[in-house]
């Protein structure tokens, strides 16, 4: 209803318009190299508007013909952009699929209607080092990472490919080129913390450490390599507060109290440590340096008094006390270490030593080590420290597994069961 009433309106105007011009009064008169047209005001109005239109129509008829060159470069443009931006698609496919062959034909003919954007020399490079054409792949990643816009892309593949090289100088380079053109990137300060841990470089790898990283080991291992005796103590006092049930961390701390001639401190960080996780490594620290057994049992009690119950107290306790000839106490210890469901083979061993202590020179005593040394074949593996990543077994504690190359992964503890650590 509204439309009718439009066009019933604009009707009426036209109508208005057109006899208002044919009521027009008097005449115009044209002179032109001698030839004079005289016409009605409303027929002249007429023919003024109809050479406006003419003129309006040819001169964009002109303009179109003009304007056909540059329109048919565009399409042209077009076309090519649209056969480039199907062979980006193809590069994405064959790359996605492995398929390396048609990934570098589809890069290269990318690159040859698209020209050399980042787009495609990103997509040419990880085409070449999929065909392990890794001289061709560095050309094109150093290309883009001559653009200021996508130098990243470049500099990341570079980085990747002397991470695979092993070639930890020149990738801690590139990495710091990474660091000057995005700073503070997320990817950049978790490659650099691996760069670090893989370098040994344990100060920078704590600075870059993600909250999930095994702080307490990457502080450890700075501690053991630092030079410096007070960077040496305040590494290691870092480790042993993030973690004090950490071993290593409290064995670390202890050594540099005790070069500062702080041995009080220092016994006192290990009975700490040994509440949180008791484990042999600690104990042997303070007692090695005592001589006479009785204040060896004296300090061992002291130190098993932080975690009177634990297995490995009573075990320490009985390697003491036979050790001070307390053979009473020490298969006191053992029998209570045994209740607490210790059945590994050094318990048995050291009651084979106790059993030979008591009564060796008896044929009692000789059947009873015999028998202890029976179970020591069947019992449980002892604890040592071992990695989770790839359970390969180390004479000592590592920062990082020289196997799998896994950062805090080394604790000590069985196969079935380690102590909760770094």
């Amino acid at each position: 209803m509204r439309k009718i009433i439009v066009w019933v309106v604009v009707a009426a105007l036209a109508v208005a318009l057109a006899w208002w011009v044919a009521g027009l009064p008097g005449t115009v008169t044209v002179s032109l190299y001698g030839f004079t047209v005289t016409l009605a005001t409303s027929l002249a109005l007429v023919g003024v508007v109809i050479i406006v239109l003419a003129l309006t129509l040819l001169l964009r008829a002109l303009g179109w013909l003009v304007g056909t060159p540059r329109r048919l470069r565009a399409r042209r443009e077009r076309r090519r952009r649209d056969a480039g931006d199907r062979a980006v698609t193809r590069t994405l496919v064959a790359l996605a699929a492995g398929e390396d062959g048609h990934a570098r034909r589809e890069a290269m003919r990318a690159r040859r209607l698209l020209g050399d954007t980042p787009q495609t020399l990103l997509l040419a490079a990880e085409a070449g080092r999929l065909a392990q054409r890794e001289e061709e792949a560095t050309q094109l990643y150093k290309q883009l990472a001559a653009h200021d816009d996508a130098a990243l892309l470049g500099l990341r593949g570079l980085f990747r490919q002397a991470v695979t090289r092993e070639s930890w100088e020149e990738a801690a380079a590139i990495a710091r080129q990474a660091e000057a053109v995005h700073p503070g990137g997320a990817w950049l300060r978790e490659e650099r913390a691996q760069l670090a841990v893989r370098t040994g470089n344990w100060t920078q790898a704590l600075q870059l450490a993600a909250p999930d990283a095994p702080r307490a080991a990457y502080a450890t291992a700075a501690a053991e390599a630092a030079v410096d005796p007070a960077t040496a103590l305040r590494l290691a006092k870092r480790a042993w507060q993030d973690n004090p049930g950490f071993a290593p961390a409290a064995l670390a701390y202890a050594k540099r109290l005790r070069a500062a001639g702080r041995e009080g401190r220092a016994a006192q960080v290990i009975r700490e440590a040994w509440r949180e996780g008791p484990q042999p490594d600690l104990a042997a620290f303070v007692l090695d340096p005592i001589e006479d057994p009785m204040a060896r049992m004296r300090e061992a009690s002291r130190i098993a008094a932080t975690l009177p119950a634990h297995p490995e107290s009573h075990l320490l306790l009985a390697r003491a006390a036979l050790e001070a000839g307390l053979t009473g106490e020490a298969r006191r210890h053992l029998e209570a270490a045994k209740t607490a469901g210790l059945n590994q083979r050094r318990v048995w061993l050291l009651l084979a030593d106790l059993e030979a202590a008591e009564g060796g020179e008896t044929e009692a005593g000789r059947t009873a080590q015999r028998e202890a040394l029976r179970h020591a074949a069947a019992a449980d593996p002892d604890p040592a420290w071992r990695c989770d990543g790839c359970g390969a077994e180390h004479g000592g504690w590592l920062a990082v597994c020289p196997v799998c190359h896994t950062a805090g992964k080394v604790r000590w503890g069985t196969p079935r069961l380690a102590l909760p650590v770094a």
